[in-house]
């Protein structure tokens, strides 16, 4: 009983915190749902293809399920998977993504949180693994893209101000409070720093 519950709850979360990434792109430009807005290139279309693709390989060949999906070989990753081509549609991407939810779904559904598992791309001696801990693996990637503070929801602050995990917590933005809140920490850290000691060289003398 208990790995069923166990199941359900990280089965909901995961359900939930792919909703939440898809949508920080709705409303976006196509400019704005693609551009790099990090100095590493990070954008919010990109992060919704890595997911899908992580998805897709971690419920897929991790199992003997490979996703009906194309998808290139795992030792041929090239980061491709981390930003949208010129020819590669927001539909196409977010459909991806779509589909990739009904095959990981039927692998967890269909197998029990103990069945095991090869990931080929985990070093020695971990690459043996199972179900639970994919499901707790893919969760945390999910999540760090797409939760309260995640990549994408941080990335969408910048573009627009909007924030939170789903649209039924959509509030009006209220820039006075925000500015306000902003400032008291900006005050707290400007203090902090005014009252600290002066740091220490790293450098050391030989006597």
């Amino acid at each position: 009983m208990i790995d069923e519950f166990a199941k359900d709850a990280l089965h909901g979360r995961l359900r939930r915190d792919r909703e939440a990434l898809l949508w920080k792109l709705d409303g976006l430009s196509e400019y704005d749902a693609r551009r790099p807005l990090t100095a590493t290139g990070t954008n919010l279309l990109g992060l919704v293809k890595h997911v899908a693709t992580v998805e897709a390989r971690y419920f897929g060949e991790v199992f003997c399920r490979p996703s009906p999906e194309p998808l290139s070989r795992w030792q041929d990753h090239d980061g491709s998977d981390l930003w949208a081509a010129e020819d590669e549609t927001r539909d196409r991407i977010t459909g991806f993504y779509r589909r990739t939810w009904d095959h990981a779904d039927a692998t967890t559904d269909a197998l029990p949180l103990d069945a095991p598992g090869h990931v080929p791309w985990w070093p020695e001696p971990h690459s043996e693994t199972n179900l639970f801990a994919v499901m707790v693996h893919v969760l945390g990637e999910t999540v760090r893209h797409a939760g309260h503070a995640g990549h994408a929801d941080i990335l969408r602050e910048g573009l627009d101000g909007r924030t939170g995990l789903r649209p039924e917590h959509k509030k009006p933005i209220d820039e006075e409070a925000r500015a306000a809140y902003r400032a008291k920490i900006e005050r707290a850290a400007a203090g902090s720093a005014a009252s600290a000691p002066p740091a220490i060289s790293g450098s050391r003398s030989d006597f």
